[in-house]
């Protein structure tokens, strides 16, 4: 439940965050006449995003076991993809995330409600995308047959959710750049476990040998329905029978990819606390954004 949560609130906050800048943007700015096309934006980009959760978990269930197991497979392998590259891109660019939305949002200004809507559906719509897709998959690899995983996608959502009004609100001050090297560095984490589950599907499909390879089992020591096997299970989508091909796989891809992301990157040190709405110092952060690209 823990990683499932920590998903909706690190999905959920990059998404909270962009909404805060575009509208506080065109508050401060006076330029209230805009905020109707851009809370369409967030609004269609909403909706699509539960639009395509909800096809991944019905649709899925019309195919047979091994299509299941493929589809799943596959997209969690997808998943894992698309959350490292946002994971090291929101690392490098957490402290310029104001600049490079307000450049957006002014050019759009310039070409009308239209580019509005656009601008926000696209800012909003990447990350909702990205959310139902990883939290599928997380929710299908660390499912219990309970409702727990769910539950935990959704607190860390409204999580999300509260955090992005108090920062609207200037209620409260959080220094991002360490926020998303914490939260990211647990991601890849889950990641990795959303990895090896995913590659153990493909070999239920048959698209994969090994099935029966075992690396190693602890299923007498740590009982799957035991409480600390859940727990494992939630967070880390632990299995005390894991395939060579899983155990490979986790590794291949856990300690490297750690190791990248907690390497010192120019921003790195930084300090100082980041306020959504405020405006002071932007044109310093602006400039300094080029340097990390």
């Amino acid at each position: 439940m823990f990683a499932n949560y920590l998903i909706g609130l690190r999905e959920g906050l990059e998404a909270s965050l962009v909404v805060c800048v575009l509208i506080a943007y065109l508050v401060k700015t006076d330029r209230r006449d805009a905020l109707k096309p851009v809370w369409t934006g967030i609004g269609v980009a909403v909706g699509l995003a539960l639009a395509f959760g909800c096809v991944l978990e019905f649709g899925s269930q019309e195919l047979t076991f091994k299509a299941q197991e493929a589809l799943g497979g596959s997209l969690s392998i997808i998943a894992v993809v698309l959350v490292t590259w946002m994971v090291f891109w929101m690392r490098r660019t957490a402290r310029h995330l104001k600049a490079d939305l307000r450049g957006k949002l002014d050019a759009a200004l310039r070409m009308g409600t239209g580019a509005l809507v656009a601008t926000a559906f696209l800012a909003v719509g990447r990350e909702g995308l990205e959310t139902s897709l990883f939290v599928w998959t997380s929710v299908r690899a660390s499912g219990d047959g309970t409702e727990g995983p769910l539950i935990g996608v959704l607190l860390g959502l409204v999580t999300a959710v509260v955090l992005g009004w108090l920062f609207y609100r200037g209620a409260l001050r959080i220094n991002l750049a360490k926020f998303f090297t914490w939260t990211g560095g647990m991601l890849v984490v889950v990641a990795a476990g959303v990895l090896a589950y995913g590659f153990h599907d493909l070999q239920e499909a048959d698209f994969l040998p090994g099935l029966t390879d075992k690396a190693f089992d602890i299923t007498g020591t740590i009982p799957p329905d035991s409480w600390y096997g859940t727990l494992l299970k939630g967070v880390f989508n632990f299995q005390p029978d894991p395939t060579v091909l899983q155990v490979t796989v986790w590794l291949l891809y856990l300690v490297p990819t750690l190791a990248l992301f907690l390497a010192p990157v120019g921003f790195a040190s930084g300090k100082g606390k980041v306020k959504i709405p405020d405006e002071q110092g932007q044109g310093a952060r602006g400039s300094r954004s080029t340097d990390t690209s």
